[in-house]
């Protein structure tokens, strides 16, 4: 059975292409290119959930700069949307509460009855 040949290579090349334009060794060096590629994919995916984090946490400050304009605080206004039935994400609220100031207020004062 005839050797097989380039395997390894076209790994090599591979995660080289992935390490273009780290510092020093870890764009050149297979080895540590190989580790800085595996640690910048660690990061990448641990950078995804952060990214949906804080975007959460910023539709809730939205929320409840806008809810406190109507002397309301924001655990009540959520609790008052569940009493009330209201099935609205807070993407959709701060999205209103930002672009429709009106029906954000009549949603307000649905949640506080």
């Amino acid at each position: 059975m005839p050797r097989v040949k380039g395997h390894s290579q076209r790994k090599h090349k591979k995660v080289l292409k992935l390490a273009k334009g780290y510092r020093a060794a870890a764009s050149s060096r297979f080895k540590a290119a190989n580790e800085a590629v595996l640690h910048a994919g660690q990061y990448a995916y641990i950078g995804r959930k952060q990214k949906r984090r804080n975007i959460r946490k910023l539709w809730i400050q939205r929320l409840n700069a806008a809810v406190r304009e109507h002397d309301v605080s924001y655990s009540k206004f959520i609790a008052g949307l569940r009493g009330a039935k209201i099935e609205l994400d807070r993407k959709i609220l701060a999205d209103i509460a930002v672009n429709d100031p009106e029906t954000f207020s009549k949603i307000v004062e649905k949640a506080k009855t």
